[in-house]
């Protein structure tokens, strides 16, 4: 059954996050929008403290599976609640989409109804990037306390049991109390979040975005929602050097091995021989150069090939962009524009979406599929290339092969599998909804991937979210829950078998 008690209290921090807020449009002289918030926050906090004293003296049911559908249940139910305090401020939009804006946030997708960010104050910007920057924290803590014991999330390609089930090595820890566990990792990541967040926040602030803006990126880059106050980084005033800072930090989403070692994922060669790392590193090196060399042969045609300063302007944004969509954060560079002007080509969005697609590390906040599923596939692939040369050939696992277990690729194969199925029903539901296909499969990708500014930079005119029908909307929020917890999650949730084992 549902972990009621972990529900519960993350409904009590989300109702004493919003004093935040409060006090914040206090200060800006929003009295509507910070009444809003307190007293929202006020009446969550007084529902906590009630249901707190109504469960003393009840013996607590718990378990991981409990602990992973409260998870789902924050995902889909907190969002109610979030919801209440923006729509009451915002006044001029509907219920249903200020709760489809706080999924979007909760789940780090980042994708707005709202296009002009001039429609928002500022306490309402500050909430959409707190929301998301909860939410990262949330799967950072999930990752190693519910999904790791039960190997989802991508550890189902290095663990020895079937994903869903408890591998042996956590029968020991993770069957004495599942809280101690997630009560130790609490206590060891948050402050590595929030300091990393705070440090961010102050090398953005001297390079010169206003208070509020670098707040906003800073939580958006360590959650990867690409939430922001002015509708992107292209309109911050830090330029490239709060695009520099931002990428060093996106480089915690590529494994997670840059913050901790707490999951089955750790090597012992530690950072330098992670396979995750190494293939993201590649990708965002591979990808901007092949970019950079198609531009440079189409610059030709437009007699700039021999502007150094364009040239290097180009490399530079399509190296930022692919390493913002890669990490599904979805921030474009200020010279992202740049990189196509340049050469006077259009960049495909098909790019930006197969970044997405391909995501960040298991266990990080980055969405997508995972860079440790892609290397799963590519050994596979390797190996069954050897084989055709020498068919009586042995495999010898080498340093790079150790994290993946014997049937990894298989797995990361039905997931892979899983995950395009889900895509087509996503695409073929909104488009009989009245969506147009492309738009359709964009947002089933945006979704999906948790990557929200697909919408507004995948295609050659943004979609407008606001526009789409109420069950397009909802169809949208379920593609967002979906990528974030990942099907093999949702499927361990409805395996009734899993619950009694």
């Amino acid at each position: 059954m549902l972990d009621q008690q972990l529900f519960v209290l993350i409904f009590g921090i989300a109702s004493l996050s919003m004093l935040i807020p409060a006090l914040h449009g206090g200060a800006s002289r929003s009295l509507e929008t910070a009444r809003a918030f307190f007293y929202t926050g006020l009446f969550g906090l007084v529902i906590f403290a009630m249901i707190v004293i109504a469960q003393v003296g009840r013996r607590p049911r718990h378990g991981v599976l409990g602990n992973l559908l409260s998870i789902f249940a924050t995902f889909v139910v907190l969002p109610v609640f979030l919801a209440v305090p923006f729509y009451e401020s915002l006044g001029t939009t509907s219920f249903l989409n200020a709760y489809v804006e706080m999924v979007s946030a909760v789940t780090t997708t980042g994708a707005t109804l709202f296009e002009d960010p001039g429609r928002l104050n500022n306490t309402l910007h500050l909430w959409r990037a707190q929301v998301g920057w909860m939410g990262g924290i949330t799967m950072w803590i999930a990752a190693s306390a519910i999904l790791a014991p039960l190997n989802l999330g991508g550890f189902e390609v290095t663990a020895q049991a079937e994903p869903g089930q408890r591998e042996s090595r956590f029968n020991v820890v993770g069957r004495t109390d599942p809280r101690a566990r997630l009560l130790r990792i609490v206590v060891a990541l948050v402050p590595i979040y929030v300091g990393l967040t705070v440090v961010l926040w102050i090398l953005l602030l001297v390079s010169g975005d206003s208070a509020l803006v670098a707040l906003t990126h800073a939580m958006s880059v360590m959650s990867t929602s690409g939430i922001s106050a002015v509708g992107g980084v292209e309109n911050s005033t830090s330029g490239i050097t709060g695009e520099a800072l931002m990428l060093l930090f996106m480089l915690f989403a590529l494994s997670r091995l840059t913050f901790s070692s707490d999951t089955v994922t750790a090597t012992h060669g530690g950072l330098r021989n992670d396979p995750e790392f190494r293939l993201g590193l590649l990708i965002v090196a591979g990808v901007p150069l092949v970019l950079f060399l198609r531009h440079w042969i189409g610059a030709f045609d437009v007699a700039a090939e021999d502007d150094i300063s364009l040239a290097a302007r180009a490399l530079w944004g399509s190296i930022f962009t692919v390493m913002s969509f890669l990490t599904t954060t979805g921030f474009a560079s200020t010279d992202w524009a740049e990189t196509q002007a340049w050469s006077g080509l259009d960049t495909p969005g098909l790019i930006l979406m197969g970044l997405a697609l391909t995501g960040g590390g298991v266990a990080t906040t980055a969405g997508g599929v995972k860079l440790l599923r892609v290397f799963a596939l590519y050994l596979n692939g390797k190996r069954e290339l050897e084989r055709l040369v020498h068919p009586s050939s042995v495999s010898r696992a080498g340093a790079e092969s150790r994290r993946v277990q014997r049937n990894g690729a298989f797995i990361a194969w039905i997931f892979f599998m899983l995950f395009a199925m889900t895509m087509a029903a996503l695409t073929m539901l909104l488009a009989a909804l009245g969506v147009a296909f492309e738009d359709a499969l964009i947002l089933s990708i945006a979704g999906l991937s948790t990557t929200g500014p697909l919408t507004s930079l995948a295609t050659e005119t943004p979609i407008p979210l606001a526009e789409l029908g109420p069950y397009a909307k909802s169809v949208f929020c379920a593609a967002m829950v979906l990528g974030r917890l990942e099907t093999l999650a949702i499927i361990a949730l409805l395996t009734p078998d899993l619950w009694r084992s």
